[in-house]
């Protein structure tokens, strides 16, 4: 099951491909080494049943270690996609300003990213979500409603970068 051509294809930016390439980085680098240095010094505590610090330093190199491989395995499976250079039309990349339809004053900037780049908090949504899927390949001007969980919500393009 190691055939590329099996494994699903993750579209990432450039910029998300890097910033995944510098977690890695400082996982194994900084934080792993950090992570056994704390196992084995809580080890020396003595009875590992009763142990609090060795159990919670283990989970967190745990943890680590699942990071690790999850980043791994998305850089494998990784195709960069080229950034949108159009300012016309929404693609990868694109960061687009829109206002809710009967709302003008209230406009939201989103950057289209990959799935796992996504980050509605730092307004990188994924090209994938419903909402990324509405607005793609749409231009300025053009009315874009989708499906939320609180129903439809319809947004109007104002701008493409």
């Amino acid at each position: 099951m190691n055939d590329k051509k099996d494994q699903k294809t993750i579209e990432l930016t450039q910029e998300g491909y890097e910033e995944l390439r510098a977690e890695l980085n400082e996982l194994i680098n900084d934080k792993l080494p950090k992570a056994i240095k704390r196992v084995v010094e809580a080890r020396e505590y003595g009875d590992l049943s009763e142990n609090s610090e060795y159990h919670d330093a283990r989970n967190d190199k745990d943890l680590i270690d699942a990071r690790i491989g999850e980043i791994e395995e998305i850089l494998e499976k990784a195709k960069i996609v080229k950034a949108t250079k159009s300012k016309n039309t929404v693609g990868m990349g694109s960061q687009v300003t829109a206002h809710f339809k009967d709302q003008k004053t209230k406009k939201r900037t989103f950057q289209i990213v990959g799935e796992y780049e996504a980050n509605p908090i730092e307004g990188k949504i994924s090209s994938v979500s419903p909402l990324g899927k509405a607005l793609m390949s749409h231009k300025k001007g053009d009315e874009v409603a989708y499906q939320a969980p609180a129903g439809e919500i319809t947004y109007v393009i104002t701008d493409i970068k």
